[in-house]
């Protein structure tokens, strides 16, 4: 078998035959008489002899967003693609790197087991134009070497069309492009030293860094997602309080501001809005602005042609909110805050990472309304990386009621890897390997890392952690 191996390991991509047929950036023949199973993300070839007990299964992967070292996409897709479906002996055994038409292949193989019987895995990474793609082999003979070497001979690579090297990564989360211009003059994004400044999602918005804000655009809609500033969140009456944010985020950029108003919504989280026709300077052209704040959603802005166009892509008239409108009518600009997302690389781990939260608790008594005491939790948790996608991690916490407060901690250490760009995987934490989702969002000057732990999606809070300077 591994004679067999080192044949199906000399594969280059670029060759190709007749009847090929088409996956992603993927070209292939599939071998004759074998079963194909397809999906959104992956097409798997397969056959067995069920009397032998002999099996080969060929997966092919949809292509995602990566680096360009062919090491290290190899080295993540194989902690995650062969090792989260098989247990293998040891690390693969390499063969040389082969290069063809932009795109560089790595290639590894080891022994597998799995539900008691053995074989070997085969892991094909090719690198190339900012993306990777994935073809795994689990078989347990060599009785296909001849379809397998003919099959991997077949594949051919393409490059991905200019402006649409989109991958799906999380048909919740968005998809990594190049550009996306829109019908809108969009904004070059901000080099900010991380490897994503641009994402655009599936559902046709695309959000750029900047300096002061993330910047999310579809169609002839441009809504700024602006960043805390000192000095436009101030306790004062409604009206006042949007005319000062209008004055320092939106006044400045403007000229000829006509119908400009003010609202509001009277509810314990009360929503704030400021809006008017005004010409752009950078443009010359007038648009219809809208600047919203309730809560935590930071300091929105929209900017549209026309009244007609917000009220369209926001399904309501914000010229119609009163003090006592539902506050349902306000979700869908609530929603844009959900845009400021970007993707994450291996490259922007490093240094120190720390997560620290407070909770506090006043007891009373139920029946006489006496002071009961103080409960505290506090925790502080820190990923600190370094060389070689290495970490260490640890969690301190303090919790219970004053007096008589319990401590405890928790460390490990380990290798990160990223088998897609919403995803990091730690080999240890508090004793076994855990995948998380994760995305960034963007401050002003910096990013915030956001990591949910993969096997318990359902409650949607994020563990929020901040890079220390």
């Amino acid at each position: 078998m591994k004679r067999i191996l080192i044949i199906l390991t000399c594969f280059i991509p670029g060759f190709a035959f007749s009847q090929q047929q088409n996956f992603d950036l993927i070209s292939y023949t599939p071998p004759t008489g074998w079963k194909k199973e397809a999906s959104a993300n992956a097409v798997q070839l397969s056959k067995e002899d069920t009397k032998a007990g002999t099996y080969c299964v060929i997966t092919i992967f949809k292509s995602i967003q990566a680096t360009n070292n062919s090491k290290e996409n190899f080295d993540a897709a194989w902690e995650t693609v062969v090792k989260e479906m098989v247990k293998t002996s040891g690390a693969p055994e390499m063969q040389p790197a082969a290069k063809e038409n932009g795109w560089e292949a790595q290639s590894g193989y080891a022994q597998f087991e799995s539900e008691g019987q053995k074989g070997l895995a085969l892991l094909v990474t090719s690198t190339g134009f900012n993306k990777m793609v994935n073809i795994l082999v689990l078989t347990n003979t060599n009785v296909y070497e001849k379809e397998l070497t003919a099959f991997l001979e077949s594949v051919s690579l393409s490059k991905p069309a200019a402006g649409n090297s989109n991958s799906n990564v999380g048909s919740k989360t968005g998809n990594i492009i190049g550009a996306n211009t829109g019908n809108v003059t969009q904004t070059k994004a901000s080099a900010d030293g991380f490897a994503f400044t641009t994402t655009n999602f599936d559902d046709g918005w695309t959000s750029t860094v900047q300096p002061d804000w993330v910047e999310v655009t579809k169609g002839n809609i441009r809504v700024l997602l602006h960043y805390p500033k000192q000095g436009t969140i101030i306790p004062a009456d409604p009206e006042p309080h949007v005319n000062n944010a209008w004055n320092i985020l939106v006044a400045p950029r403007y000229s000829s501001l006509q119908q400009y108003r003010t609202a509001y919504i009277s509810t314990y989280n009360r929503p704030y809005l400021g809006m008017g026709t005004a010409t752009d300077n950078r443009t010359g052209k007038k648009m219809f602005v809208v600047l919203f704040r309730q809560g935590e959603t930071g300091w929105i802005e929209a900017v549209c042609p026309d009244k007609n166009s917000f009220v369209q892509t926001f399904r309501f008239d914000p010229e119609t909110i009163r003090w006592d409108s539902e506050t349902e009518l306000l979700n869908p600009i609530i929603a844009m805050t959900n845009y400021n997302k970007f993707a994450i690389a291996a490259s922007d781990f490093t240094g120190a990472w720390t997560s620290d939260f407070t909770g506090v608790q006043q007891l009373y008594h139920v029946y006489t309304g006496q002071y009961a005491g103080m409960n505290i939790n506090q925790s502080s948790q820190t990923f600190q990386f370094g060389a070689g996608n290495t970490y260490n991690w640890k969690i301190i916490a303090v919790n219970g009621q004053v007096g008589s407060m319990k401590y405890g901690q928790a460390k490990s250490a380990g290798k990160f890897s990223i088998p897609n760009n919403w995803q990091i995987r730690f080999s240890d934490i508090e004793g076994k390997p855990t995948l998380y989702h994760a995305h960034f969002s963007c401050i002003k000057g910096g990013r915030l890392l956001k990591i949910l732990d993969a096997q318990y999606p359902g409650s949607g809070i994020y563990t929020v952690f901040g890079r220390s300077k």
